[in-house]
């Protein structure tokens, strides 16, 4: 079984260096690549104010998330829903070093390198040249992305979550067979001599033949065999 978190952030600004803070979790479980319905989702209260650039992005307010709790609250919840799976993300290293710095400010275990996926990554090496954003990326596998009028952790995931099945190669990457079932598959039905029989012979009475050649011309018209 492989257990894989597709996930995504939002946040205060694009540096957690210099003050910016992590503001909102979504993340989708995957079991054998196929969504299980289970979900996170989390907003965070960063203890700052959302900069207009930002709230332009995501549409959310510090006056709106200023009710929720602060990430050393709800951190064990986070770290208990992505135990023992794989982590995919895209542009992974935005969200990775965004949430293992919060992580690291309450000594709490970092997310690992590792058990990372970055979809990005995978996008540019198939279709180099070309646009990958998300948005692109769901033009290019015709996703529906018309509700994504802001950048939101949640929906950003699902759709990142349909944009990694067709870049594993469509909606039912598990009927590739392995390697291991492929070969046995072979040795029990492709790799066996066949025995083969001659063809088998039928008399036809010479009135029947001679009536059937007659049907034929008479109904079939232009008979593509005689072409």
């Amino acid at each position: 079984m492989v257990r894989e978190i597709v996930f995504d952030t939002e946040t205060t600004g694009f540096e957690y260096a210099k003050g910016d803070r992590l503001i909102e979790i979504g993340a989708i479980e995957l079991i054998n690549h196929m969504p299980t319905g289970k979900t996170y989702h989390q907003y965070i209260n960063p203890e700052r104010e959302v900069p207009e650039e930002a709230v332009k992005i995501h549409g959310l307010t510090y006056d709106f998330l200023k009710e929720f709790p602060t990430f050393d609250k709800i951190a064990d919840d986070w770290l208990d829903f992505i135990k023992n799976a794989k982590l995919v993300a895209h542009n992974a290293s935005f969200d990775m070093n965004f949430v293992n710095y919060e992580l690291k400010q309450i000594g709490k275990p970092e997310m690992s390198w590792d058990d990372c996926i970055d979809t990005l990554e995978i996008a540019r090496n198939m279709f180099p040249g070309a646009r990958c954003s998300l948005d692109a990326l769901c033009k290019r596998f015709e996703i529906d992305n018309s509700a994504r009028t802001f950048h939101g952790a949640l929906l950003d995931a699902q759709l990142l979550s349909e944009v990694y099945l067709e870049l594993l190669g469509g909606k039912e990457p598990n009927l590739v067979f392995e390697k291991k079932e492929a070969k046995s598959l072979l040795e029990e039905n492709g790799d066996k001599k066949r025995v083969l029989r001659q063809a088998r012979v039928f008399d036809i009475e010479k009135d029947l033949d001679e009536k059937h050649q007659q049907f034929l011309q008479s109904k079939v018209k232009n008979p593509i065999w005689m072409a």
